[in-house]
This record gives structure tokens, sequence and C-alpha cells, in this order.
């Protein structure tokens, strides 16, 4: 009975401490200043056209200036060209990606294309996961077009003042070749006939990151200042798993700090915004992930911002860099990175390391407890890179780790037993003193005392092992690599 009892109490203190250290944190995380809480107001749609002059001048990283863009109700970006809605919005993914011309991307990991009309990234597909566990399934869409009902994309550029044409969303690029792969990068190139020549050169590694380098050629007689920009637009909200455990929305790190933003969160504040040197901001699904990443030694001011369509939700994550002055007959150039692809936390980390991307890896959620969540991956790959079947590497792991708590394990029995050889004695007392309650408490600690016995010793180790535990959980729920991992016979997932 003592040892239903202390069980049953183990686990109700632990399912009470993990809801309230869940809900302390979520009630301690301070609410964004009032300053980043404006309404999205007004945005031109996709950008400025080619040929059309910029409408107003851009926002110093940090500012906050939010005067509207003419043109369709949408994001209001200051100083960054915005996705608004699109007129022909509905249309499906195979009938926009065969209208206007495109530059194929192909990679061992990657398929997709990417739009000569603005150069937009807005097609990326991945061969390595499907749909299903059927190896013919459908390969995982990342990016969509814009027009989709479900548009998904990313765009790169300048902004500018004054009445110089700056590219946008309807600017006909050339292109140097028809395909990008890992050994031949594409350069687009457009002229806006005022003297300015810009080029755009991507690279795309072997994985998930493309390396965009702009360059801007000035051959007129007067300086002109621009800012580069990037976003990360999406339509419609995405159906997420919706368990408290796992962060789908989203975030960014700046400054070193992890920042989440749930969807729903976004549309009460509609702007959040960020000032940030180092770091990264993107869109993230359980699985999947789209982020920009500006230069790691620059300081840039970051948003988040929410808008409507028609009663369809708009998301955008953009960052504004700092300014360059192109000085008459001279050029400058700036290079920044975008991930569209699987969260593979080995992959994140080596970007983390050899790019210097703070932080990346936590584009995983692995939580409050990121001290055992990554811990304990980390072991489980150890493991699954000698056994190569992650249900055996589990099975592997969970034993080590009871292996590691057997010193508490033990104790924990042992007191337990202790407290059920004393169950004759203890019976005995209620019987005596059993109308006298103070007198049973007092006789209790007695016995206890003389018999070097404590109740709570039974349920304490155990309640250490519940962290550890839930880790493990989190794991095996939020990370990739468990996703249609097959064990044996039947089980294929």
């Amino acid at each position: 009975m003592i040892d239903n009892k202390n069980l049953i109490l183990a686990i109700l203190l632990s399912v009470i401490i993990l809801v309230g250290f869940d809900l302390y944190f979520s009630a301690m995380r301070p609410p964004p200043p009032p300053g980043e809480q404006q309404a999205a107001t007004a945005g031109q749609a996709g950008g400025q056209p080619s040929g059309q002059t910029a409408r107003q001048a851009p926002s110093a990283p940090g500012s906050s200036s939010s005067a509207p863009s003419a043109g369709a109700p949408g994001i209001s970006t200051p100083g960054i060209p915005n996705n608004a809605p699109s007129t022909d919005a509905g249309l499906s993914r195979e009938t926009l990606l065969k209208a206007g011309e495109r530059v194929r991307i192909e990679t061992s990991r990657l398929h997709g294309s990417m739009a000569l009309q603005g150069g937009i990234f807005d097609d990326i597909t991945l061969p390595d996961y499907r749909e299903t566990i059927k190896p013919n399934s459908n390969e995982i869409v990342v990016l969509r077009p814009k027009g989709a009902e479900d548009a998904y994309f990313a765009v790169f550029g300048w902004s500018g003042a004054g009445d110089m044409p700056l590219p946008g969303a309807t600017t006909p690029w050339q292109a140097d070749s028809k395909t990008l792969t890992p050994d031949k990068p594409v350069t687009l190139s457009w002229d806006n006939g005022k003297g300015l020549r810009f080029t755009r050169t991507i690279a795309v590694d072997e994985n998930y990151l493309f390396t965009i380098t702009q360059r801007v050629q000035n051959t007129t007689t007067n300086a002109v200042p621009l800012y580069p920009y990037g976003y990360v637009s999406r339509r419609t909200t995405p159906e997420v798993t919706g368990f408290y455990i796992l962060h789908e929305g989203l975030l960014g790190v700046f400054d070193d700090q992890l920042q989440e933003v749930d969807y729903d969160e976004l549309q009460d504040a509609k702007t959040i915004e960020k000032t940030t040197t180092g770091g990264w901001i993107g869109i993230t699904d359980k699985y999947w992930l789209a982020a920009l990443v500006p230069d790691q030694k620059e300081a840039v001011k970051s948003r988040f911002v929410h808008g409507t369509d028609g009663g369809v939700d708009l998301y955008q994550v953009d960052y504004l860099g700092a300014e360059r002055v192109v000085p008459a007959g001279g050029s400058v150039e700036v290079t920044n990175r975008f991930f569209a692809g699987a969260k593979e936390v080995t992959l994140l980390d080596k970007y983390a390391d050899n790019l210097g991307i703070a932080r990346f890896d936590l584009a995983v959620d692995f939580g409050w407890f990121y001290f055992l969540t990554k811990p304990i991956f980390l072991g489980l790959i150890f493991i699954n890179n000698y056994v190569h079947n992650l249900g055996v590497s589990i099975l592997l792991l969970t034993v080590l780790i009871k292996l590691a708590f057997f010193p508490l394990a033990n104790k924990s029995y042992v007191a337990m037993s202790k407290m059920k050889k004393l169950q004759p004695e203890m019976t005995k007392l209620r019987e005596r003193f059993g109308d006298d309650k103070v007198k049973l408490n007092q006789e209790m600690m007695a016995l206890y005392k003389r018999e070097k016995a404590n109740p709570a010793s039974g349920c304490l180790p155990i309640l250490v092992q519940i962290p550890v535990f839930f880790s493990l959980y989190k794991v095996l729920f939020v990370t990739i690599e468990m996703r249609h991992a097959p064990f044996f016979g039947w089980i294929q997932d």
C-alpha cells in the first residue's frame, strides 16, 4: 500500500512540477514593448515593380518609422518592399510554376526552382523526405509560389529613397544559366536604366543553404544610398500539431537569445521589432524551416509582422541591413544566406560552427530543458551510428539511463522496503491512537526516527528522474531523425 501511495504521490508531484514549470516561464516571458505592437498598415504588393520608383525613405536599423506604402492592403514593412495580396491568389502550385521563366534548382537534397520575375525563392521540395513512408509518395514541399492559396516564399533586394528605380516583384531578371547546382552558381542581372546595374549571385551547398551575394554598380555621377533587405512571407495559418511541448510558428535568435512567436500571438501584436547583431529569423513547422541569415557581424533591424487579406492571414519575417552608399562610378556588395529545408540537428550545428550562425540549432525546439534534451539527442545519435536502428537505439539509451539512475532507484527501493516492514507497527499505532491525530503523528515520527526511515525518500529519487525521461520523450517527439524511422517487421514508422 505504501509503495502505491509513494508512486501515486511521485506521479502527482511530477505533473504539478512540469505543468507549473511551463506556466511559470510563460507568465515570466516579458511582453513586447509598446513600440513593437504597432498594427500593420497597407503595403505595396510584393515590392516595387520594375520601373516604379521608391515611395519612401527606408527606416534605418532600429528605427520605428511606419509610413505606409500605397497599394493593396497587406503587410507594411517600413523600408522593405512587402508581401501583399496577390490578385491571382488561389491558383494551383502546378499552374503557377508553369507561368514565367524559372531557374531550376537541382541538388541531391533539394529540388525546385526560383522565379526570374522578381528573383523569388518560391519552389523548394525535399527528395529525402516524403509525405508518407511509401518511397514513391510526393516529396515534402517547403516553399510555394506567390499566387497560391498557401504561398510561402523568400525575397532579397535593396531599398532606397528618392526617384531611383529599384528591383521589385515584377523585375525581369536575366540569368546566366538555367540551372542552379552546388557546382554552378547562377548570376541574375538587371539594369534600371538610370545608371544602376544590379547583380545577384546565388550559390547553394549540398544541403539546404543558399548564399546570396548582391552587388550594385553605380555609373552615375552621384552617390546612391541603399539598404539590403530580405523577407520570408507565408499566406494562411498552417495547421499545427498543437502540443504545448512543441513550437510551430515564427522564431529567431537576437543577440544570442531565442524568441518564439506563435501565430495567434502575432495576430494580436501585429508587429514585433528587434535590433540585433548576429542571429537569424524565420518560420518553422515541426520538421521544416525557412530562415534568413543576415551578416553575423552587422547590426540589422528584424521584424515579425502580421496582416490580413480578406480574412486570410499573412505572416512575414524580415530584416533591414545598414545603409550602403554606392559611390559615383563605384559599387557595393553584400552577402546573406537563406535556409530552406529539414531541421537536422547535426546539420544546423555544422552551420553554426562553420559559418558562425548564432545558436542555429535552437530552430529545433529543445525547450527549457536544453541542457538535458540536447545531450540525450546526441547520445541517441551516437548509439544509432553503431546499431543503425533508432528503435534499438532508444531501447539501449533507456537502459543506460536506468543504469545511471540505479543508485538513486536502489535507494528508493530500500526506503520503500523499510516502510513496508514498518507497516505492522504503523497499523498498531493507528489502532491505539486513531482518535488522537496529534499523538498518532508524534508516535509515527518517533517510529521513523527510531528505525531511520523517511517516507519521502521513496519518491524523491523518482522525481529526480522525471525531467530526464520527459526530455527523452521531447527528443523523440520534436526531432526529424525519428520521422518515418523503421524498427523491425511490420513497424516501419
